[in-house]
Order: structure tokens, then C-alpha cells, then sequence
């Protein structure tokens, strides 16, 4: 060492900081992506179960002796979704239709100009022994930009989520 020079001490005060600062952003990224693929996934599965549900009252000929309408099922539908019940009317749309076989007509596809349409969407819950088809989009907000980028979207930017349940009714009369 050459006289009168100090040794070279790197200071290190704030280098934690630092540090973080470059690891935090991408960090958070991950951990609420993370958290927002989990929260997909259970509106998913409350969605399933929901439909489930709905299946099962037009399968048997409960909805048909109750009369129950479109908005009915929508309403049972939606009160089966827990804590996402309160935005579930405006975001959930329900077609349910009596087909040939196991598969619904082309032109009863909702998206098929690639923006969501509902004014293709019915209520026919058919009689004893119709195969029925049972189909819920259901529109699910995407905050994490790297989410949203990963999952499909309609033509207008909407995340929707698809349950279909199709069946043979039962003979109930």
C-alpha cells in the first residue's frame, strides 16, 4: 500500500435497497399473478359447481314443474357462486337448449364473430328424455398484465370463463 492512501472500503449502507428495489417489481409480478391464476381457478370450480347445479333441476323436471324461466336459473345459478354472488347477474350469461345430438348448432355459438354476443342465447329446457345442452360464460376481470396476455379473449377484450354440461333428461312425467 502507498503511504498515505487509505485501503478501499466499499460502503454498503443502502445496498439492501438497492437489492430489493430490483428484485421487488418482478417479485410482486410473479406473486400476484400467482395469486390471480388461484382466484381464476376457484371461480372456475364455483362455476362447475354452479352449472352443476342448475343441470341437475332440468334434468329431473323440477325446473319444468316450477316453470322456472331464464332468470331463475340465473338466479340460482349466481347464488351458488359464494362471495362472487353480487356481480354474478352481470357478468354470467346462460344458454340452455334442447339439441339433436351432444353438440350445438353453429349458429347458436355465442362468439362466433369473436365479440361476445348474448342475443344468440335461449331457454329451453325441454321435456322427458331431450338431450339438453347447458353452456355459462362467465366474464372474469384480469388486473395482472401478464395474465392477461396469456389467457384468450373475445375481439372486445373480455375474459370469459366456459362451462357446458349436456344431457339426456330424465323421464319424469
Amino acid at each position: 500500500m502507498l503511504p498515505g492512501r487509505k485501503p478501499l472500503r466499499r460502503r454498503r449502507e443502502g445496498s439492501s435497497a438497492v437489492e430489493f428495489a430490483l428484485i421487488a417489481f418482478p417479485f410482486f409480478i410473479l406473486l400476484f399473478g400467482i395469486l390471480e391464476i388461484g382466484l381464476m381457478l376457484l371461480v372456475d370450480a364455483l362455476v362447475e359447481t354452479a352449472i352443476a347445479d342448475a343441470g341437475r333441476r332440468i334434468r329431473t323436471g323440477l325446473a319444468q314443474d316450477q316453470k322456472l324461466e331464464a332468470g331463475d336459473i340465473k338466479t340460482r345459478l349466481c347464488a351458488n357462486m359464494g362471495v362472487f354472488s353480487s356481480d354474478c347477474p352481470s357478468r354470467a350469461f346462460i344458454d340452455i337448449r334442447v339439441v339433436d345430438g351432444f353438440s350445438a348448432p353453429p349458429d347458436a355459438d355465442p362468439l362466433k364473430t369473436g365479440a361476445f354476443d348474448p342475443s344468440v342465447l335461449t331457454y329451453q329446457p325441454g321435456g322427458p328424455g331431450d338431450r339438453v345442452l347447458v353452456r355459462v360464460w362467465y366474464e372474469h376481470p384480469i388486473i395482472t398484465p401478464f395474465i392477461a396476455q396469456a389467457v384468450s379473449r373475445t375481439t372486445d377484450d373480455r375474459v370469459m370463463l366456459t362451462a357446458t354440461l349436456a344431457f339426456r333428461n330424465e323421464p319424469y312425467k
